[in-house]
């Protein structure tokens, strides 16, 4: 791999251990993957954020460094709300480590806004065609497929060293002859809500690390691509994706002639998996809700009081920008909380059975929490449905294919 004057000091070690260690990082990833070179950054997302995942060793890790971050560089969910932690029933111990996990960060000049979703907060971040460094799966799901940035998904050590260089290794996503389709899905019923995480849920898991490409009869908003992607690398290994005629580079790509059709019993199916248990917490936003998602949940919840546990997941900006839908939800016995979701968070783990509308959550929540999960649409979570009816009669509800 081709070293400039600057890097090949960086690696040497002249610039202090953390950068040459940072350097170390980025070239061997560079050499295993075949890149030619380093690439200039727009900016890091870094995951590797809540205690739960990391631990002491990850903690210990990060307060070693010393140095200041090159690019705008922002944090991933942590494993709680860092405010509302005690709401949560988070313990003393667990907040006292990840406090420290997100103070060591911050020392490194990264902002510390803990999401998953860093288009929701700064459009500045990612644009069309800028090299990224982003290491949470939806998050780099998006970045490349609906904004057309270009981004591998980093580790979080690899995001971190990534923005302490201001580059990272020129391999992957990162060059166009990678980012092309290899298979196309059919999908020939309408879709709308989390039918987009249901269809993720069962891509993924049939297209693996392939880049796929949607033929599709409904036109998805970005918050339903959002949903799509996230289930996709979550149940597999998807970081690109494109839809016929809606996303930024569907057009440079004719539709590849190996197919996969996924069709609406199969959909319906997914979310006709429930829980063993009874449904005790209704859980939404993974990835992060948007505005418009606290929004549509504030409207059906409005004149309602929850029978159980409802949490509702986003941005501090994003809550904090949003007092009066936030009061709304809070008025009906939800909760809105920030900086974490169901997923990273050790508070789920007491709940017999999650409800959630994400198709990412329904297949990390049962290995990482140890608990069970079904798929419901935003209504269904709100609402407190475990159905009743037969597949038959859900399926007669929609449009048939």
């Amino acid at each position: 791999m081709h070293l400039t004057r600057e890097e090949e000091a960086l690696l040497d070690g002249e610039m202090g251990p953390t950068l040459q260690t940072a350097m170390e990082l980025l070239t061997a990833l560079g050499d295993i993957y075949g890149a030619d070179s380093l690439v200039p950054i727009k900016s890091t997302q870094i995951a590797g954020v809540s205690y739960r995942t990391i631990g002491d060793a990850g903690l210990e890790w990060i307060s070693d460094l010393n140095g200041k971050v090159v690019v705008p560089s922002i944090l991933n969910p942590a494993g709680m709300d860092l405010e509302r932690w005690r709401e949560m029933g988070v313990d003393e111990e667990f907040a006292a480590h990840q406090i420290r996990i997100i103070e060591a960060y911050r020392r490194l000049g990264i902002r510390c806004e803990c999401t998953c979703t860093p288009y929701h907060i700064d459009a500045s971040l990612a644009s069309y065609g800028d090299h990224l460094a982003w290491s949470e799966s939806s998050a780099v799901s998006y970045a490349n497929s609906v904004i057309g940035a270009r981004t591998n998904r980093e580790g979080g050590p690899s995001a971190l060293a990534a923005a302490l260089i201001g580059k990272t290794a020129n391999y992957g996503y990162h060059l166009d002859e990678n980012r092309a389709p290899g298979i196309s899905v059919q999908v020939d019923c309408p879709l709308s809500g989390a039918d987009y995480g249901a269809l993720g849920y069962l891509a993924g898991a049939q297209v693996g690390s392939d880049v796929p490409m949607f033929r599709l009869r409904s036109k998805p908003a970005d918050i339903e691509l959002k949903a799509l992607g996230a289930a996709m690398a979550a149940s597999g290994a998807v970081a690109l994706y494109h839809v016929e005629g809606i996303t930024p580079e569907s057009r440079s790509y004719h539709p590849p002639a190996e197919t996969i059709t996924i069709e609406r019993v199969e959909l319906d199916e997914v979310f006709e998996k429930n829980c063993v248990r009874e449904v005790d917490l209704s859980a939404l936003g993974c990835p992060h809700y948007s505005q418009e998602e606290l929004e549509s949940a504030a409207r059906l919840l409005d004149g309602v009081k929850v029978e159980k546990e409802v949490w509702i997941f986003t941005s501090r900006q994003v809550r904090d920008a949003s007092p009066d839908t936030v009061r709304k939800i809070e008025a009906s016995g939800a909760k809105v909380f920030a900086d974490t979701c169901m997923v990273v968070s050790p508070a789920t783990d007491r709940f017999g059975c999650v409800l959630t509308d994400s198709g990412k959550a329904l297949k990390y929540i049962p290995g990482m929490c140890g608990v069970g999960a079904a798929l419901g649409s935003i209504r269904d979570c709100l609402k407190g449905r475990i159905t009743t009816k037969s597949p038959g009669e859900r399926r007669d509800e929609r449009e048939g294919c």
